[in-house]
């Protein structure tokens, strides 16, 4: 696939996975590598003394919006919490637009998400700082795909591949899973990408991106059976049935537990390296258990190495959106408190 011209960073609004070609997903990868040593406390990094994170989460949110502010955190600068509407002048009738002329004079980036879809691109066409979408509805998650694609390059390094010529099967509800919506986009920057999309037969991943990934050279394939879906992959990336974009709990409660995956079925249908993802959180209520707790002692489980992956990731992004990825390791320090990761 043509890589096309490279993305400015520099006080870029990071809103969709369309504004990335493989070559400024393999800048962010260089970056949240060097990023290791300072998520891992291994070191200390001032770099983003005095600079304030907005974090406005309107929706739901715990790994996301505390990705964002330990990721921002570590580099040393200050976070700002919004939590919900009741808490914010949405409330009061105040317009996406106007509450984005106020927070960007008070933050220098601000993380947004949003339930409605476009809604975190419409406060970003009147911030005056870079925004992060966080999750705009069952549109988006741009920072997860990230996240996501990086821990199939670091779970893929370790069997010595690469993400080209990778096998991956999405499973659950695909129609409304944000997370999937970018990841799918994501993937078709690559060569010889084959997905098996595994899903309830009303909750297929809407036919644009379905295009779109075969237009780019993706091999698509649908199943409506998990067994034959996970059978011959690299990756099986699960997810959840997303209750809150159902018009009630009892219409999500249809699909709920559809494709459970447990240890057994994990032996007899995966292959023996098969990687487990899931981006979180997973639902484990009896009627659903999407990822059983069997899976917990399972090597290939990589759920958790998501979610540390996620500040590498976010850590990166805030440098190059900042334009101080250059200057990290000039502002570091030595550690001076107990640190159990090297215990």
């Amino acid at each position: 696939m043509p890589w096309g011209d490279r993305l400015n960073f520099t006080g870029a609004h990071i809103l969709s996975i369309n504004q990335f070609q493989r070559q400024d997903v393999e800048r962010v990868f260089a970056v949240a590598d060097q990023m290791r040593p300072y998520a891992l406390r291994k070191k200390v990094t001032r770099v983003l003394e005095g600079a304030i994170l907005g974090n406005m989460f309107f929706e739901a949110s715990t790994r996301t919006r505390v990705s964002f502010g330990s990721a921002f955190n570590l580099l040393g600068g200050e976070v700002r919490e919004t939590a919900g509407f009741e808490s914010s002048a949405l409330v009061k009738g105040e317009s996406l637009q106007d509450t984005a002329r106020v927070l960007s004079g008070f933050s220098d980036v601000i993380c947004m998400r949003h339930p409605q879809e476009g809604s975190v691109a419409d406060f970003a066409s009147a911030s005056r700082v870079p925004v992060m979408n966080g999750g705009d509805g069952a549109n988006e998650h741009p920072t997860q795909a990230l996240l996501d694609l990086y821990t199939i390059r670091s779970e893929l390094e370790a069997k010595g591949r690469t993400i080209d010529g990778l096998k991956i099967a999405m499973i659950g509800d695909l129609r409304h899973g944000r997370t999937v919506h970018s990841l799918s986009k994501l993937l078709s920057v690559y060569d010889n990408i084959e997905v098996v999309l595994v899903s309830p037969r009303e909750l297929c991943l809407p036919e644009s991106i379905i295009d779109s990934m075969r237009s780019a050279g993706v091999v698509v394939r649908e199943s409506h059976e998990l067994t034959g879906g996970i059978s011959d992959v690299d990756i099986v990336y699960s997810t959840r049935i997303q209750e809150e974009r159902f018009s009630s709990k009892e219409e999500a409660d249809l699909y709920r537990g559809k494709f459970r995956l447990n240890q057994a079925i994990y032996t007899e249908f995966c292959q023996p390296n098969t990687v487990i993802m899931h981006p979180l959180p997973r639902d484990s209520r009896a009627d659903a258990n999407e990822l059983d707790i069997d899976l917990d002692s399972n090597p290939n489980l990589a759920i958790f190495r998501q979610t540390d992956n996620g500040v590498l990731v976010r850590m990166a992004l805030f440098a190059l959106v900042l334009d101080v990825a250059h200057l990290v390791d000039d502002y570091a320090c030595d550690v001076r408190w107990y640190n159990s990761r090297q215990s």
